[in-house]
């Protein structure tokens, strides 16, 4: 069963004025150099200097950018730039922006709150993607020198009748805690929510359900490498030692308010690709169709494109390939005896995924990659804006691009539910949890108050 809890979290001093919108930002694994040294003179409290902090020449085991974020978060708490509340809290979080569809607005609510961390295996929390160890290693040298969670871990849970959300916004107070607009058009709010029953009523509704993690991968198996450290050092003296919970952000999967973007691949360097060879070697498993494009208009191209492999792709695996040299795009349907050539031996809930069928059929059968290859950041790039990845083709900053339609939600519901895993980049839920308006400070000494 999950273990749900409120805790003491750690802001901002919003009696002090800040200005929040120069202070947060998106979560680590997302931001460019470019953006790094954005909110580096965005504010010299942005968090940045805890989550992305800047490596220097000279760095050593004494001196680098986790001991310096670790200086930094010590200093202002010292300074009283952050403040920690002295009662546990859940923290309700409404964030609206613009899915990009056509839409005005969308709202999605959210609740900041712990989570007891699970072994792996447990069905409890339950992982959609794969790791890879280096990420994981960077944010454990972060972790072990701050004693804090910065980022939460996006969760969802299922929760048709809203009970969990109508109960925190009954709590919630007229005015929130924090109001603002981040530099992106978004808008954000946040309620800080106390109260033993209401503590009671989200721990019970939650108690039988799994949370799937939509996105914080590595930070929630950081998490857990984390607390197996500590209980090495202090031991496992009570289940509600600080160590053995995570900060997450928890958002209900049937919310209208939640969005998935496609995450399109850009390819930088393939085996030299004829298009019209590649094309007959793809019709054993595609039905294959030209689409007229023209990059004197991108938007309004793309605009079409977005509508034409939304309605073929509604039952079906379809996705548009575009390569620098072509003057045409082109749509991949897949044939309907064609699925079981992904591989008997993967399970039919990963056949559905089109990134699966992408990566089996078309990168590895017809253009050679290898598994290893589909994992090389310097070959395969992602990106959920089709404006953005057809115009970097036509300028030639990439070989070619295919083009997704967004992984369905309840294809992450029977995945997950299953214990299986997507490819790399498979789901990229929209907009990402902004870092810095809570935090979670780990003191091994301290227990969790559990409802």
């Amino acid at each position: 069963m999950a273990i749900i809890a409120p805790f003491r979290g750690t802001t901002y001093n919003i009696h002090s004025g800040y200005d929040l919108s120069k202070l947060v930002a998106p979560p680590y694994d997302v931001i460019s150099e470019k953006e790094q040294d954005e909110f580096y003179q965005a504010d010299p409290h942005n968090i940045i200097r805890l989550i992305l902090g800047k490596r220097k020449m000279g760095d050593s085991d004494w001196d680098n950018r986790y001991t310096r974020a670790a200086d930094d978060y010590s200093r202002w708490e010292s300074e009283g730039i952050l403040m920690r509340s002295a009662h546990p809290g859940i923290y309700l979080t409404s964030l609206t922006y613009a899915p990009g569809n056509g839409e005005d607005h969308r709202t999605r609510w959210g609740m900041v709150c712990l989570v007891k961390i699970e072994d792996e295996g447990s069905k409890v929390i339950l992982p959609h993607e794969k790791t890879f160890s280096a990420h994981k290693d960077d944010r454990l040298k972060l972790m072990r020198a701050c004693n804090a969670q910065f980022s939460q871990i996006f969760g969802l849970y299922e929760d048709p009748d809203n009970a969990v959300l109508n109960a925190c916004k009954d709590e919630a107070t007229a005015s929130p805690q924090i109001s603002f607009e981040f530099k992106d058009g978004t808008k954000h709010q946040m309620w800080r929510l106390q109260g033993h029953s209401l503590f009671k009523k989200i721990a019970q509704t939650l108690a039988e359900k799994p949370i799937f993690i939509a996105d914080g991968h590595h930070r929630y198996e950081t998490s857990r490498n984390y607390r197996n450290i500590l209980r090495k050092k202090y031991g496992r003296r009570h289940t509600s030692q600080s160590y053995e919970y995570v900060m997450m952000y928890l958002s209900n999967m049937n919310d209208k308010g939640l969005t998935i973007l496609p995450s399109h691949r850009l390819v930088t360097a393939a085996p030299e690709v004829e298009t019209q060879p590649f094309l007959e070697s793809l019709e054993e498993w595609f039905d294959i169709t030209g689409f007229p494009f023209s990059d004197m208009d991108i938007p309004d191209q793309c605009t079409k494109l977005k509508r034409e492999l939304e309605e073929k792709g509604s039952h079906n695996t379809v996705m548009a390939f575009c390569h620098h040299n072509a003057e045409l795009l082109y749509l991949f349907s897949l044939k309907p005896d064609a699925r079981e050539k992904v591989g008997k031996d993967i399970h039919p809930a990963l056949r559905k995924l089109d990134v699966l069928v992408l990566s089996k059929l078309v990168l590895q059968k017809a253009l050679g990659f290898t598994r290893s290859d589909l994992d090389n950041s310097e070959t395969f790039h992602y990106q959920s804006h089709m404006e953005t990845a057809v115009t970097e083709v036509a300028s030639g900053k990439y070989q070619m691009a295919f083009l997704l339609n967004p992984t369905k939600m309840e294809h992450v519901r029977e995945i997950a539910g299953n214990s299986l895993v997507m490819p790399r980049k498979s789901t990229y839920f929209y907009p990402k949890v902004l870092t810095g308006l809570v935090f979670n400070k780990i003191n091994p000494n301290e227990t969790i108050y559990t409802p």
